[in-house]
């Protein structure tokens, strides 16, 4: 699962509400599907651009990510990496292109518990839900008594 970061997050919620108020959204288009309007969000590139790295080598999100490599020169290995930089992972990738992420799909609702992968109703709540749940874990991972400490420092210090 991907590092929770404020970064991250922000751009979960932010393509999904880019996809709620009509974003290009186009499954079999590397630059406007489901990792490519992420990616959209996460890099300068757009969808065009995005499109046009992918094309360089062959397949799909699924078949670059097992085809990654960092140091191979490919613009779309190089995007990839960005990505990765960003906190997610290639199993993040390859489980947002197919909407298939476990942990995710627990917290949806009963009745919207089997998604369609290519279907931008579907991505779109599959990315909030994500967004919510890595909200979640870094919530969870900050030390509360650090900034009390800090706090009370602060404060000893203001006449």
């Amino acid at each position: 699962m991907a590092t929770a970061n404020p970064t991250l997050i922000h751009a979960l919620r932010n393509t999904a509400k880019k996809l709620k108020e009509g974003a290009s959204y186009q499954w079999g288009h590397m630059g406007a599907c489901n990792c490519g309007n992420l990616a959209q969000e996460l890099t300068p590139f757009s969808k065009a651009e995005i499109h046009a790295f992918a094309m360089e080598r062959h397949g799909d999100w699924s078949q670059q990510i097992l085809e990654f490599c960092p140091a191979s020169g490919y613009p779309m290995d190089l995007l990839i990496d960005n990505l990765i930089k960003t906190g997610l992972t290639l199993d993040d990738l390859s489980n947002l292109e197919k909407l298939s992420d476990q942990l995710i799909l627990k917290r949806l609702p009963e009745a919207r518990k089997y998604l369609n992968h290519n279907r931008k109703e579907d991505v779109i709540l599959y990315m909030e839900t994500w967004a919510n749940l890595l909200e979640d874990q870094l919530l969870l991972s900050i030390d509360i008594s650090d900034a009390r400490k800090t706090a009370v420092n602060h404060t000893a210090y203001s006449i």
